[in-house]
Formats: structure tokens, C-alpha cells, sequence
């Protein structure tokens, strides 16, 4: 027994030591285990096993948890024995578009289209829009808002977000196929077709934006034929410009203009109005001169032939206002009727006849009337109590009377009221009531009424969306009107830019005219 117990305690010291998860048994470590006896060797063992588990815990970590990532930090490497970063600012001019959580970054864009003032703002602000009448005084940007200031006295804009202001509009005219409009300035622009130098700007290009009417200043009035021009200027004196083939221009020849020459002999005129090829001018005093084409005797003066230059009316006195239309010409008088002189084919001058008239005629039946406007081959009255008369051609309803009758004398327009100004279009006519807004009526196909379709209406129809209307001009096939704002809206026919949109497409709704 004494001689095993030294091959037994060998064999045992191993078995511990392989239990225990020691390196290999060497010579030394087995002669100690047996030098030590029994009681030695079951200490080594126990010994053993915690220096294992103590190995176990701090060798892999797997059994304690890393200390937590503070708040608004991320784990930017993947190793938790290290601090997290803090998630990244999105400064002034940007804006957040994914949080940051403990495993990823904030992440921030820059403001488009709109602006922040804040660190890390949720979303960006629009900027402000500056309505019109208002213009950009500085621009906006990712970290700063738009900023807006009113135009000044006489200047407007009529498009948001204008870069500067621009004259109001003070006044407007259409002819056959352009338009031209007064500004505050006292200048003139012009827009559409130009073939005859209408447009005034030197050329005979057409023009969809108006253009200057370049050396003119001082307008107070305009007025605007089939190819040409006429503007009444703040002394009493006339420039007219574009076709003269019949003196429409009343210089004196047939030589045509582009550019604006004054009418001689001609002064203290305080009203313009023109027909298709003719002028007429109302005097300070009452009387009136005509000019131009005279084939249906539209000049009033009795006689055969075209008129190169002004010539009076005879007999005409007391006229307080004035209208011509393509072959006829009709005056307002101080006592409230009316006198028309030219071609009545249709029953436009309202005397209830078809004949023509060299000389001012009187409308038999028509008093109180406080407004006159001549189409084609129609003319319409406004009355002192708002309601309006029409007569002559009617083939597209321009009567407004809800027939295609042709009257020879005046006929109501159906349910209008609060007229306070008329104006007739080649065939087609419009009324401003008193509330700003407008009626029209007549021929539609090109869109010329406003009412958004192109269907002929034989009474009066609302012009879409359009209030704050100060006046009114009609052309051959558009329409347009000056707003309160100092802005004009146009619509209708639009093959030669007449509507001054830049474009030539037609419109059958008001569209801007563009600065």
C-alpha cells in the first residue's frame, strides 16, 4: 500500500489538474502534489476551479452589459467600451431628415425653397410671398426669409414675387388686333400686331409683351383704329402713327408712320376716338373734327372723298362725348341724345331706317344717355339710370337683346343694370357695372366674352373671376380691362399677341398683361 501511494497520488494530482483547466502536469508540480500528501491534494482542486472562473469573467466579458450611451450620443465605431459621439447639429439653413438614434447620426439637407432660423428645426419654412403691389427687396435664402416692400405711389406689380415695381396702367384702348396701354408715367406701351408700324416702336414686328412707344410722354388719352394709332397728349395735341392710306394719320398725306407725328392744326382736343380707317376729335368747345376714311360719308362733313386732315362736323355743337365704329361715327350732346351720321346697311345709326347719312342724324326716342360705344356695325347707349340700349347688326347677339334680330332703333339690353360704362367690340360688346365687375355679350368663338367657353350669348354673360374693374377697351376679337390694382387682364383672340400675355394662344378667361 506504502508503495502505491505515491503512483496514486500522481494519478490524482493529474485529474485535478485536467479538471481544473490547468496547462500540462510537469515533474515538479506531481512531485509537490505527492510531497504534500492527501490533505494537499484535495486544497489544489478547489483551488483550481475559482481561478477558472475568475479567468472565465474577465477574459470575454460576455456576462456584465457596457455601460449605457449617454443621451444624444451614437455608437460611431461599434465598440461600446468606448464614449458615443454626439449626433451632429443641423444648423440655421438646414434642416433634420432623420433623427439620430444610439446606432446613427442626425442626418440634415439644406432648405430649398424655403428658410430656418433654428438649430436642428424639424422643417423649413416657406418664405414669405410678395403679393402684388409689392415687390422683393431682398431675396430669400436657406437661412433668411424673403423680405417685401409696397411698390411706390404710381408704380404697382401684378405678379407675386415681382423684382421691382413697374407705372400702374392708367389707361387702356384695343384696336382690331393690338393694344396699348397709358402708365402713370404719362408714357405709352403697346402690344400685338405691328404690320403697320401700329405698335409706334420704330418697327413693324409683332409684339405678344407690350413695348415703349419711344419720344412720347405726357398722353392723357389714346385711341387705336384697325392698323393704326392715335394718343391725345396733356397740351391738347394729337400724335398718330401706323397705316395712312386713307389720312388716318390727318398730317396731311397717305404716308404711313412707325413712329408717332402730330396731327397739325389740331388742338385743345379733350376726347379721341376712332373707327376702322378714321378719326374723330372732340374740341374743348363742343365741335368736332374727323379725319380719314370717308367712303360711307363717316366724316360727317357732307362730302365725298377721304379727309387727310381734321375737318369740323358742321353743325355739331354741345357734344359731350364721342364714338366711331368701322363705317360710322355717333356723338352725345349736352341735353342727353344723340346724333350718328355714316353707313346704316344694318340699322346702327338707330333712326329707324337702313338709309345712310352724310350729317349728324338724331336717334329718335333716345334720351338721357351718359355713354356712347360703336362695333362694327352696332352701337350701344348707357343710360342715366344704368340700364343700356343697343341696336343695328345682331347676327351674333351684340344687341344683348337674348335675339339675333337686327334693330333700327334702340332696344334694352335684357337685365342690365348698373352700367357705368359701355364699350363694343367688331361684334361683340361689354359693360362695367358699378359693383367693378363686367358683362359681356355677342359673338364668342374666340373667347372674346370672358366667360371661360367660346358660346355665342345673345344676353349678357359674367366675365370669370374678374372684380376691381376701372375700364374697359374692346378689340376686333379680345377684350381687355384696367384694374383697380394698376394691372390689366386681356382675353380672347390672340393670333398676333394682342393680349400682350406673351404668347398667341387664345384665352377664354382674363389672363395678366405682362410687364
Amino acid at each position: 500500500m506504502v508503495t502505491g501511494g505515491p503512483r496514486l497520488g500522481c494519478a490524482l494530482a493529474w485529474l485535478v489538474v485536467a479538471c481544473g483547466g490547468a496547462g500540462a502536469p510537469d515533474a515538479t508540480r506531481d512531485a509537490s502534489a505527492t510531497d504534500r500528501g492527501a490533505d494537499d491534494v484535495t486544497t489544489t482542486p478547489q483551488g483550481g476551479r475559482d481561478g477558472g472562473e475568475e479567468s472565465a469573467r474577465a477574459g470575454d466579458g460576455g456576462t456584465e452589459e457596457a455601460p449605457p450611451l449617454a443621451d444624444g450620443t451614437w455608437d460611431h465605431d461599434a465598440d461600446r467600451a468606448t464614449p458615443g459621439v454626439p449626433w451632429t447639429d443641423c444648423a440655421p439653413g438646414e434642416h433634420v431628415v432623420a433623427g439620430g438614434t444610439p446606432a446613427a447620426d442626425r442626418v440634415c439637407a439644406e432648405c430649398a425653397g424655403g428658410f430656418s432660423t433654428t438649430i436642428n428645426a424639424s422643417a423649413c419654412a416657406p418664405w414669405t410671398t410678395c403679393a402684388p403691389g409689392s415687390f422683393v427687396a431682398a431675396t430669400g435664402t436657406p437661412s433668411r426669409d424673403r423680405v417685401c416692400a409696397p411698390c411706390a405711389p404710381g408704380q404697382t406689380t401684378d405678379a407675386p414675387n415681382a423684382s421691382a415695381c413697374d407705372f400702374t396702367i392708367d389707361g387702356i384702348a384695343a384696336g382690331n388686333a393690338h393694344t396699348c396701354a397709358r402708365l402713370s408715367s404719362g408714357t405709352l406701351r403697346c402690344w400685338g400686331n405691328n404690320n403697320h408700324g401700329q405698335l409706334g416702336d420704330g418697327s413693324t414686328t409683332a409684339r405678344s409683351r407690350p413695348v415703349d412707344v419711344p419720344g412720347l410722354a405726357g398722353v392723357a388719352d389714346l385711341a387705336i383704329g384697325f392698323f393704326h394709332t392715335c394718343a391725345r397728349l396733356d397740351d391738347g395735341t394729337v400724335r398718330c402713327w401706323g397705316n395712312n392710306g386713307y389720312g388716318e394719320l390727318g398730317d396731311g398725306t397717305t404716308t404711313g408712320s412707325l413712329v408717332p407725328v402730330p396731327v397739325p392744326g389740331l388742338a385743345a382736343v379733350v376726347e379721341l376716338r376712332a373707327g376702322a380707317d378714321h378719326m374723330c376729335a372732340r374740341i374743348e368747345d363742343g365741335t368736332v373734327r374727323c379725319w380719314g376714311w370717308n367712303g360711307h360719308r363717316q366724316i360727317g362733313d357732307g362730302l365725298p372723298g377721304d379727309r387727310h386732315a381734321p375737318t369740323p362736323v358742321p353743325g355739331l355743337t354741345g357734344v359731350l362725348g364721342l364714338a366711331a365704329g368701322y363705317a360710322h361715327t355717333c356723338a352725345r350732346l349736352e341735353d342727353g341724345s344723340v346724333r350718328c351720321w355714316g353707313n346704316n346697311a344694318d340699322g346702327q345709326l338707330g333712326d329707324g331706317t337702313a338709309d345712310s347719312r352724310d350729317a349728324p342724324t338724331p336717334v329718335p326716342g333716345l334720351a338721357g344717355v351718359s355713354g356712347l360705344a360703336a362695333g362694327y356695325a352696332h352701337t350701344c347707349a348707357r343710360l342715366v339710370d344704368g340700364t343700356a340700349r343697343c341696336w343695328g347688326a345682331n347676327a351674333n347677339g351684340q344687341l344683348g337683346d337674348g335675339t339675333m334680330a337686327v334693330r333700327r332703333s334702340p332696344a334694352p339690353v335684357d337685365g342690365l343694370e348698373g352700367v357705368v360704362e359701355i364699350r363694343a367690340g367688331a361684334h361683340h360688346a361689354c359693360a362695367r357695372l358699378d359693383a367693378g365687375s363686367i358683362r359681356c355679350w355677342g359673338h364668342n368663338v374666340d373667347g372674346r366674352l370672358g366667360d371661360g367657353t367660346s358660346t355665342t350669348r345673345l344676353a349678357p354673360t359674367a366675365v370669370t373671376g374678374l372684380t376691381g374693374v376701372l375700364e374697359l377697351a374692346t378689340g376686333g376679337g379680345h377684350t381687355c380691362a384696367r384694374l383697380a390694382s394698376g394691372a390689366a387682364r386681356c382675353w380672347g383672340y390672340n393670333f398676333s399677341g394682342q393680349l400682350g400675355d406673351g404668347t398667341t394662344m387664345t384665352r377664354l378667361a382674363p389672363v395678366p398683361v405682362t410687364r
